[in-house]
C-alpha cells in the first residue's frame, strides 16, 4: 500500500508522461494484463487512458489491476496512473520512506 507521500512522488513522475496504453471497445482482457506487465516489468509506472467507445468505466479497470498486484496512484478524468515495484529496471524508482 502506498503512502499518500509515494503517490505524490509518483503523480509526478507521471505528469511527464504520456499515456502508454489505451483501453477501447476490446475492453479489459489478457493480453492488455499481459503488454502491461510488460510494460511495468521495465518501467515501474504507467499511465493508462479509457477511450470514449469502451464499455468499461475507471472503476472496472483500477479493481482489475488491483487484483494483479499493480498499485493505483491516481485517477484524472478518464486516464488513471498506476505502479508495481521491478527488480528488472536499471534505474529503479526510489519512493519515499514509509514512516
Amino acid at each position: 500500500m502506498l503512502t499518500p507521500k509515494q503517490k505524490a512522488y509518483l503523480k509526478s513522475l507521471a505528469s511527464k508522461i504520456p499515456a502508454t496504453f489505451q483501453i477501447g471497445k476490446d475492453g479489459l482482457n489478457d493480453n492488455l494484463l499481459i503488454d502491461v506487465l510488460n510494460y511495468l516489468n521495465r518501467h515501474e509506472i504507467i499511465k493508462i487512458s479509457i477511450l470514449q467507445n469502451s464499455n468499461v468505466d475507471a472503476e472496472d479497470v483500477i479493481k482489475f489491476f488491483l487484483t494483479k498486484q499493480i498499485e493505483f496512484v491516481q485517477k484524472i478524468g478518464r486516464q488513471m496512473i498506476f505502479y508495481k515495484h521491478s527488480n528488472n529496471v536499471k534505474d529503479p524508482i526510489v519512493l519515499p520512506i514509509k514512516k
